[in-house]
């Protein structure tokens, strides 16, 4: 008798196949890895060469590495969660998943394993641009608090779009309420512009959510200014909370069945909207 696949067997496959439905759409691509540098190469030749921070400064184009690489991260997590899982549900996919002998746990598990590999791999990818074309610094004593950092953040952002994902019943508007969060978020997060002395509500704004802290702790392990280990603690500690809140929502309001009955339509890869 032909033993059952192992649990650790069965994840690898779903994370594979979820990987692969991710590179055949286009459209995922672009936005989760091509857009994020496209924007680090644009914002980098309109703003390169500013200084910022404290005195000596830190230069513009490697805080642009830094804050758009989470970006991505985040888009690969977040967004793209929130996005596909309320379409996989009102299209019956997540339904028929539940019905075969495979453990639930092992589909959503393969879809955010999937999501943290693809922000790895961007994350990675610009880090390695800012490193060739804008000559950021790389202090092997930060790494260990920049993947920390990064598992963190990641972590918490895919339990955040999950949740997102369950309470959002209509898959058209997921994408709006997804973007509609990281978006404005990202301009009071230091993310697209770091503002030296911002009104007082945009910072109560950007420190009330987790997207902040992810990035200013990631940023640190690559300012020259911040002496190494960089370990930023308390800021890590916040985003885990947030995803202890995002995790609990998903799992009380997570739901497997279509919120309403799914019509004949041709259906379109559920991966296609980030």
């Amino acid at each position: 008798m032909t033993a059952f696949p192992s649990s650790a067997w069965q994840l690898g496959r779903q994370v594979r196949y979820q990987l692969l439905v991710f590179v055949r759409s286009p459209i995922a691509v672009f936005f989760t890895l091509a857009l994020p540098l496209l924007m680090l190469v644009l914002f980098n030749a309109l703003f390169g060469d500013e200084l910022v921070g404290p005195p000596p400064g830190w230069p513009m184009s490697q805080f642009y590495t830094a804050s758009l690489a989470v970006f991505s991260a985040v888009s690969a997590t977040f967004t793209n969660l929130a996005n596909v899982v309320p379409i996989r549900r009102e299209e019956g996919v997540l339904k028929r998943w539940r019905s075969t002998p495979l453990r639930p746990w092992l589909y959503i598990a393969g879809a955010i394993g999937s999501s943290v590999i693809v922000a790895a791999v961007a994350v990675v990818i610009m880090i390695t641009l800012g490193v060739v074309a804008y000559d950021l610094a790389l202090d092997a004593a930060k790494v260990p608090a920049a993947v920390l950092t990064f598992f963190v953040g990641v972590g918490a952002f895919a339990a955040l779009g999950m949740a997102v994902a369950a309470v959002v019943s209509n898959p058209e508007a997921a994408p709006a309420v997804a973007n509609g969060i990281i978006l404005p978020l990202a301009f009071v997060s230091d993310v697209f512009i770091q503002i030296d002395d911002p009104p007082r509500w945009i910072e109560v704004v950007g420190d009330l959510f987790p997207l902040k802290p992810f990035v200013q702790a990631f940023q640190a392990t690559f300012n020259p200014g911040v002496e190494p280990p960089a370990f930023e603690w308390g800021k890590l500690g916040f985003i885990a909370l947030w995803g202890l809140v995002g995790l609990v929502v998903a799992l009380r309001w997570f739901k497997w069945e279509p919120s309403t009955r799914v019509r004949r339509r041709r259906r379109r890869p559920a991966a296609e909207v980030v």
